[in-house]
């Protein structure tokens, strides 16, 4: 089967891209080089192609309902405008997906975002369940048919400022507007996958040509840079850092438990992680500080005193920091930071230190 394209793709073969397969999408890894567009967003602001995230349409009377049932959190807390970092459950607990909630601030209806090649089992999700608790949905993916750019970065807001009819300055963080960008309906939202200030902005496929010149003079920047600038602020990335099957973990163990909402009515694997709180977790995710220059990748093995404590699921040289960095899941005696530990690489060992903080808050500019 060959990959979807995103509808900016003629724009970046213009630009000079190389190309990779990403979730079923021919996606651009990058357009000059890995390092110049992570300090490009550093320092200045860069523009994502993430037209590759899915975009599932949830509407109707139980809309609301449906979402607060199959997450974790507090969807009835929402108001129009506002945007929620969630995920999808398992029934006991192990995350299928992270995904972002809108709240649409003028229509009815919510958006869920998914990650890439995930919309049509999310889709499938969401239709399942409706229907096995007779709820009133409408239920619509329109991952094909929008799309989706991250302008990033410490002057991100003000380019595009520049060019919408909304003033995003006042824009809270996860929260959304409408704006217009030329003549072209958008819906901008203060998020982001980076570790800076920024916005992502949803707009229909057909309009690509026009939301692309507009903003034609900001740095094009590709998956190579997102994955660094991602692993920078710790933020974990669907099917490496978790996955259902190959690397299953709940909320605690991800790091990501203050999705959860105990005081929520059911919610699918909520007794799971109920007992996973009484009980604590066995593994934790931590973040290593490798102390030579080696970098650590999905797979390795960390070790203490020669015994396996785990296993790296994402590192590479930080380029803001010049040091490895690594993401990786630990025994849970082993996940206090300051723990000195070690990561197998090749035919040697590496040493590491478990640290408390996202790498990027330990950068001082």
């Amino acid at each position: 089967m060959s990959s979807k394209q995103p509808p900016l793709y003629e724009s970046h073969c213009r630009a000079g891209a190389d190309f990779t397969d990403f979730g079923g999408w021919e996606m651009p890894v990058s357009f000059d080089s890995i390092r110049k567009e992570h300090r490009s967003v550093r320092e200045d602001v860069g523009l994502f192609d993430v037209s590759h995230m899915g975009q599932l349409a949830v509407d109707g009377p139980e809309a609301e309902t449906l979402l607060h049932r199959l997450t974790p959190s507090e969807v009835r807390g929402l108001e129009p405008g506002d945007a929620l970092y969630s995920c999808f459950l398992q029934s006991d607990g192990v995350i299928l997906d992270d995904v972002v909630v809108y709240d649409h601030p003028v229509e009815s209806e919510y958006i869920v975002v998914p990650n890439a090649g995930h919309d049509e089992a999310m889709y499938d999700r969401l239709r399942e369940h409706a229907d096995r608790w007779g709820l009133d949905v409408t239920i619509a993916n329109r991952t094909t048919e929008l799309g989706m750019i991250a302008i990033q970065g410490p002057e991100a807001v003000d380019r595009v400022d520049a060019e919408g009819t909304q003033q995003l300055d006042a824009l809270e963080p996860f929260t959304t507007t409408k704006t217009s960008i030329g003549d072209v309906e958008c819906l901008v939202a203060r998020t982001g996958y980076t570790g800076e200030d920024g916005v992502e902005i949803i707009f229909p496929g057909d309009e690509a040509t026009t939301i692309d010149r507009r903003f034609d003079d900001v740095r094009r920047c590709g998956l190579g840079a997102r994955d660094t600038l991602r692993l920078e602020a710790g933020l974990l990335l669907s099917g490496q850092d978790f996955h259902p099957d190959d690397e299953p973990h709940n909320p605690f163990e991800a790091g990501i438990g203050f999705v959860v909402d105990f005081d929520d009515e059911e919610f699918v694997g909520r007794s799971a992680l109920e007992q996973t709180r009484n009980e604590g977790i066995d593994e934790r995710i931590v973040r290593l500080r490798l102390e030579e220059r080696a970098i650590a990748r999905h797979g390795h093995r960390i070790v203490a005193d020669g015994d396996d404590v785990g296993r790296v699921t994402s590192g590479t040289m930080s380029p803001t920091l010049g040091i490895p960095i690594a993401l990786g899941y630990v025994d849970a005696d082993s996940a206090t930071p300051g723990t000195e530990l070690a990561v197998s690489i090749r035919d040697r060992t590496a040493d590491a230190t478990v640290v408390d903080t996202p790498f990027l808050e330990s950068y001082d500019e």
